[in-house]
């Protein structure tokens, strides 16, 4: 993740995203090129100053009114929220580049133009945002950044992020099925697992057995048992090989709905970050973009979501 765009409220769900990004940019060293502390006006803090104006006359863009309100609004909010996540980031020792950067319209569509514009590589956004029940990223706007931002490894952060020093992904839960998008998530793993280094506890290697489509597998002659020895072998030997440790690598199976399952693991293993590939073998369901990632995303509430980008992965040297 050498750049990484930061979409930030002055909320303490995006505070928390700001000490991730601060964490991760400190341990990176000089692999991180940048970070972007990104705020995108929505026209929504108009309602408190304004409420009777007809938001769709096209003509209230150009008035004096409207322009004076948003000079104010960025003056007193936006502008201390993104010097505040500065400071936060400054502290960490982050000697990269950070740009302040002030977008106006709707929030996923600006993310993402602005993340392809400025070729970032990962985009870290809060659960929730200033915008209470309807939430930050849980909402619309998380769907249309995971849709949409495919060249991005797109991070929702966690409710359990530690405000401080402490390493924010200690414990890495991988699910896997053979197929090449699985893969990039283990290889993303990978380069998290070196840049952590001694602070990684675990790295847990996850094969759900689809239980809905078990019978109709066994009746095509398919060794199943033999298959998810391989899947889980094959990502283990991609963990070795660009050096991680043995002994931080365990593998797991379980057997049923594969949503439920990953849920359930992260909590047992108590794991603080899930990496999964944007998509999964089945060829009509997408293994991330379906039901699996809405359910992981919606009901991890504390455990950080990673959905890798499907792009290439970039070579960096650590």
């Amino acid at each position: 993740m050498p750049k990484i765009l930061l979409p930030i409220d002055g909320s303490e769900h995006s505070r928390r995203a700001v000490y991730c990004a601060g964490y991760l940019g400190k341990s990176l060293g000089n692999g991180l090129q940048g970070i972007g502390l990104l705020s995108v006006l929505t026209g929504r803090y108009m309602r408190r100053r304004i409420p009777y104006v007809d938001y769709r006359a096209e003509i209230l863009k150009l008035s004096d009114t409207f322009t004076k309100f948003k000079e104010r609004h960025v003056r007193e909010v936006i502008r201390p929220a993104i010097d505040e996540g500065e400071k936060i980031l400054l502290d960490f020792g982050i000697e990269a580049t950070i740009e302040k950067l002030i977008a106006d319209g709707d929030p996923a569509q600006e993310i993402v133009r602005i993340a392809e514009e400025r070729n970032y590589t990962s985009i870290m956004l809060a659960r929730r945002g200033l915008s209470g029940i309807i939430g930050l990223l849980v909402g619309s706007v998380t769907n249309k950044v995971v849709h949409s931002a495919t060249g991005q490894t797109v991070y929702v952060v966690g409710q359990t992020i530690p405000e401080g020093r402490e390493c924010p992904f200690s414990k890495i839960l991988v699910p896997v099925d053979g197929s090449d998008y699985a893969l990039r998530g283990v290889e993303h793993a990978a380069c998290m697992a070196r840049v952590l280094g001694k602070h990684i506890e675990k790295l847990e290697l996850l094969r759900v057995i689809n239980l809905a489509l078990y019978e109709r597998r066994l009746m095509e002659g398919l060794d199943i048992e033999e298959e998810t020895k391989n899947v889980l072998e094959e990502a283990r030997s991609v963990l070795i090989e660009t050096g991680v440790s043995k002994r931080l690598i365990s593998t797991k199976v379980r057997m049923g709905n594969p949503a439920e399952e990953i849920i359930q693991e992260a909590r047992k293993g108590n794991h603080n970050l899930i990496i999964m590939g944007r998509k999964g073998r089945t060829a009509l369901k997408d293994f991330i973009i379906g039901g699996v990632s809405s359910t992981v995303l919606q009901r991890c509430q504390n455990t950080t979501v990673s959905i890798v980008s499907s792009k290439e992965l970039p070579s960096i040297t650590y």
